[in-house]
């Protein structure tokens, strides 16, 4: 039954077809703390139709592009070159750590006030008079 999944899904882990590819043209570069896996182009050999070297994540699980970090989300968009792996990176004080993207989902973020939160809806604070139409 898994194979079925993965030769017919994409957001599964990976397609049989990536997982070829990969294999054969991967490279493996690290891996971050969700467990995902991130991959160049062996050697880091640029592809010659884009002028750059090929980068992709396997994601552990369902592929959700929020669930990639800041550092491997800057190396994947070749905005560093340096992968997260390969530095000595320390947080400021202040970066919080990093949170999977929940919107879409149970465990969102709702604002006191949201029609979607638990909590009872403020009343409003008396200083708003509603528009009439003139008539």
């Amino acid at each position: 039954m898994s194979f079925i999944i993965r030769f017919f899904t994409w957001w599964n882990r990976s397609t049989l077809s990536t997982a070829v590819y990969t294999l054969l043209m991967g490279e493996r570069v690290g891996e971050d703390e969700f467990g995902n896996v991130y991959y160049r182009t062996k050697g880091g050999r640029k592809d010659r139709a884009l002028g750059f070297d090929r980068r992709w994540v396997i994601y552990n699980g369902y592929a959700e592009g929020s669930a990639t970090p800041p550092g491997w989300y800057g190396w994947l968009h070749h905005t560093v070159d340096t992968p997260p792996t390969q530095e000595s990176y320390k947080p400021h004080e202040w970066e919080l750590p990093y949170r999977q993207n929940m919107t879409g989902t149970a465990l969102a973020y709702r604002p006191p006030g949201s029609i979607l939160a638990a909590a009872q809806r403020p009343a409003s604070g008396g200083d708003y008079d509603a528009w009439r139409p003139e008539g």
